[in-house]
């Protein structure tokens, strides 16, 4: 069986830069039936992004009771395992502080998912709990 971190980063399919831009510009979070979705209008089409539309596409089985983080002994310990040299006890990483490929990964993450205000070196609490989840496969 394939993991599903390597279904979801392997998985292949056409995005177009113009739409990802126009989704952000015109996206939302709104209530549907009472589940927080993605709602936004591309090329007056309105496009919904569900929890159960991603766990479906990218076969991610996940357990809508499942825990969403990951405990903090797990993640000081896999901060350990990957030698990280900061503070692992504080509420920011500097990716300066990870060896090469985790600094990469790190950055990723950054890039992609952080609060632009917060910089681009720093990670919180939240980034590193996603870093976490990823080196040991585990859902969040």
């Amino acid at each position: 069986m394939e993991s599903r971190i390597n279904k979801a980063v392997t998985f292949s399919t056409s995005a177009y830069k113009s739409f990802v831009k126009a989704s952000w510009d015109f996206a939302s979070v709104v209530q549907v039936n009472g589940i927080e979705v993605i709602q936004g209008n591309l090329n007056d089409l309105t496009v919904t992004v569900s929890p159960e539309i991603l766990n479906t596409g990218l076969e991610l089985q996940e357990d809508p009771n499942a825990p969403f983080s990951i405990p903090i002994m797990s993640t000081c310990g896999c901060l350990l395992r990957m030698k990280c040299t900061g503070d692992i006890f504080s509420n920011q990483i500097n990716k300066g502080d990870l060896p090469l490929r985790y600094k990469f990964l790190l950055h990723v993450l950054i890039q992609c998912i952080s609060n632009i205000r917060a910089g681009y070196d720093i990670a919180g609490n939240d980034i590193i709990g996603l870093m976490v989840a990823l080196v040991l496969n585990k859902p969040v």
